[in-house]
């Protein structure tokens, strides 16, 4: 009860109505930026999601045209694995920080990685590629394969996995995708199509 107090003036006072009605225009707008937001989404590991951000779309389309869409999603590679609690703490922490960057239209022409997200991403990498980084048989042919492959970052050598060579939100202008990438859509061509099929 005493909350109730703290909260709301007292009923005979004139302001009680103001201040249930400001409650509910706040609480109001809130519920309508989250769905503006479309913030349940980001609870989910669908790339879609991350599209939410238009910034995100030319990202996104060179993803979906990597061979890692086959096998790893977003969060799969950029949010911590060790645990549930530390993947949803690190995805609403680093959200938080891309939503705020977005908002404030602060975002830099070529984004690069936090260092935080750079452990993250390459921890990741380890995770999925562990007998790749653990072979000793590529000792004998790439140079320093022992040293390298404990002391540097995976992408240091693998640029172009999994968003190939061109970043930078200008390559927007270049998406046709305003939306992206429809996974769905066949891209084999009618005749193309009508071929195989006779076959």
């Amino acid at each position: 009860m005493n909350l109730k107090k703290n909260i709301l003036p007292d009923k005979k006072s004139r302001w009680r109505t103001v201040a249930v009605f400001l409650i509910a225009v706040i609480t109001g707008l809130g519920f309508f930026m989250a769905k503006e937001a479309a913030l349940v989404s980001y609870m989910s590991d669908d790339p879609l999601a991350c599209v939410n951000c238009h910034v995100m779309t030319p990202v996104y389309n060179s993803w979906m045209h990597s061979s890692h869409r086959e096998w790893a999603n977003c969060n799969d590679c950029h949010v911590p694995h060790n645990n549930v609690f530390n993947k949803y703490y690190f995805k609403a922490k680093d959200g938080l920080f891309h939503a705020s960057i977005f908002t404030l239209r602060a975002e830099p022409e070529v984004m690069f990685m936090r260092e935080e997200s750079e452990e993250v991403v390459q921890n990741n990498c380890i995770r999925c590629h562990v007998q790749q980084v653990t072979q000793t048989k590529y000792d004998g042919w790439i140079d320093d394969h022992a040293k390298n492959r404990t002391e540097r970052k995976c992408w240091s050598c693998h640029q172009e996995v999994p968003h190939g060579t061109v970043h930078g939100i200008s390559t927007i202008k270049n998406n046709i995708a305003p939306i992206p990438t429809d996974t769905e859509e066949t891209v084999i061509p009618d005749w193309l199509e009508k071929q195989i099929a006779d076959k």
